[in-house]
């Protein structure tokens, strides 16, 4: 199993001046690299047929299950080109883990984390030349399990594939870091207790989508979920976690209550703040709280993170009849400088102190100055 050995299947490349063009500003989700990575599972043979294959559509039964039943898992990570053009990844282990523990949820086979790491080194290897150098840019990876096994009966498949594809992503904030507006969802819930809540399945996200258009018809860019027993106990937003800062530094998260998902740039941004000597409280956050401390001025920042953007600095949150608003400060101090220094780690700016990194390719000659000219 943990010596699977990936075949290779060459794509067409596309040539370089029109790959160049594209990297030049790629935005996010928009555009994909040559090659994916594709292994088999069934339930007589285990793990088998690990592939790196050209880019391009899936070819599926129409009874295949996931698309009655919903049996699909996915997570998101980065790698990174520093600037001495060398190539890393950021904790491929973590999202080896956190894929598992959706698998089990979704009654999906787990799959050793040695072959999803190698699965991501060989993409990112045999695709380097995807990985972007401009400033904040990267090479989003999106490693995903579905159930494809043909039959309709409502039971786990017995075949299942894993994949990764590719996609080169611009900065996030492409005018510079600028705080959001968030909307307080209150009749429409994302998850709910001993449901899929901690998972990272497509079926929380396809919850989300309608309480994000009525976020946007309210003027805000995200939305937030509160515990549907409660109402008033945060959760999490559509896709990505929440902190709360306190005017004496201490960070303020909801806790991992099986609702919200178990997010690597949470811990990372936790273990940093440790690091800095912050006090950091994981327990249960309600809007009242957050209301009641911007107005008494013992909250003072608040913020959002997730691997696609890193850290989202909050600016207000708003519902139908109130809203909590820092006003025109702009980005919190705190904010700023946990994203400075998690994306300083990424990029090679910060020493790696927690080992998080793993090297995908070595430095290139003279690749320093060349990444400092683009």
């Amino acid at each position: 199993m943990t010596d699977l050995a990936f075949t290779h299947t060459e794509a067409d490349r596309l040539p370089a001046a029109e790959r160049e063009a594209l990297l030049a500003d790629p935005g996010f989700g928009n555009v994909f690299t040559d090659h994916m990575v594709s292994v088999v599972w069934t339930k007589d043979a285990g793990w088998h047929d690990a592939e790196v294959i050209p880019y391009g559509p899936i070819q599926m039964d129409p009874a295949s299950s996931v698309l009655h039943y919903g049996q699909e898992i996915f997570e998101g990570l980065k790698a990174y080109r520093r600037a001495d053009g060398s190539i890393v990844t950021f904790r491929p282990e973590a999202n080896a883990r956190r894929l598992n523990e959706s698998a089990v949820r979704l009654a999906l086979p787990e799959i050793p984390e040695e072959l999803f790491v190698a699965g991501v080194r060989e993409l990112v290897r045999i695709d380097a030349d995807w990985v972007p150098s401009g400033y904040d840019q990267s090479l989003y990876l999106r490693p995903f399990m579905i159930a494809d096994e043909s039959f309709l009966g409502v039971r786990a498949a017995e075949r299942a594939r894993f994949m990764i594809i590719a996609s080169p992503a611009g900065p996030y904030f492409s005018g510079g870091v600028k705080p959001v507006s968030i909307w307080l969802s209150r009749d429409l819930a994302r998850a709910g207790r001993g449901g899929t809540g901690a998972a990272k399945c497509g079926g929380n996200y396809a919850a989300s989508l309608l309480p994000q258009q009525v976020a946007a018809d309210n003027g805000c860019q995200q939305v937030l979920f509160t515990d549907s027993a409660t109402v008033d106990t945060i959760d999490e937003l559509g896709g990505m976690n929440l902190f709360l800062v306190r005017a004496d530094g201490t960070l303020l998260t909801p806790r991992l209550n099986g609702n919200i998902l178990d997010g690597i740039t949470r811990r990372s941004l936790i273990q940093l703040a440790k690091d800095r000597g912050h006090a950091v409280e994981e327990r249960d956050l309600t809007v009242s709280e957050w209301r009641e401390g911007v107005a008494a001025g013992t909250i003072t920042e608040a913020f959002a993170c997730g691997t696609a953007a890193v850290i989202t600095p909050i600016r207000q949150l708003k519902s139908e009849d109130f809203a909590i608003d820092f006003g025109e400060s702009g980005p919190g101090e705190l904010t700023m400088a946990l994203r400075e220094e998690l994306t300083g780690i990424q990029f090679g700016t910060r020493e790696d102190r927690h080992g998080w990194l793993s090297q995908i390719t070595e430095p290139a000659a003279g690749a320093a100055e060349t990444a400092a000219a683009r």
